[in-house]
């Protein structure tokens, strides 16, 4: 199974936002991770130098959140959905997305529900919950608001 480093990752998203600027081909995971860069031009300032974006530190003391985070979060909603695992996953973001009109929107949602089922795995010492976190995109996406 491939498990990339923080470096790996940080080093990913900056050849991206570099390979994107340049025109050069990309695969498809990096035309997917362009996608969402591009959804995100605020983080372009922190994808532009790889070697200052491996050894910056983003503890969310200064109230800014991690933008490698927050990426790789879509770029794993997405992959979810493609597959739809946990099963469900892809109805429920498919209908979170069509009543926020907008994708993008219901992934940050869909984010929150996958912090929230990652935090209770992590403090309780148990496997993630597919189906608690497929139920709370479903609950977002069908609850009043």
């Amino acid at each position: 199974m491939f498990n990339p480093s923080q470096e790996d990752v940080r080093r990913f998203f900056c050849q991206v936002h570099a390979k994107h600027g340049a025109g050069q081909p990309m695969d498809a995971l990096e035309t997917l991770a362009g996608q969402w860069l591009q959804e995100h031009p605020e983080y372009h300032a922190h994808v532009g130098d790889a070697d200052a974006a491996v050894a910056r530190t983003y503890d969310g003391s200064n109230g800014q959140e991690n933008p490698f985070l927050h990426l790789s979060m879509h770029l794993s909603i997405s992959e979810q959905c493609s597959i739809d695992q946990p099963r469900g996953i892809r109805q429920a973001v498919e209908l979170l997305a069509a009543r926020r009109n907008s994708l993008h929107d219901a992934h940050h949602e869909a984010m929150e529900c996958l912090g929230q089922m990652l935090w209770e795995s992590q403090r309780s010492g148990r496997a993630p919950d597919g189906q608690a976190y497929v139920e709370c995109v479903q609950h977002r996406a069908t609850a009043d608001r």
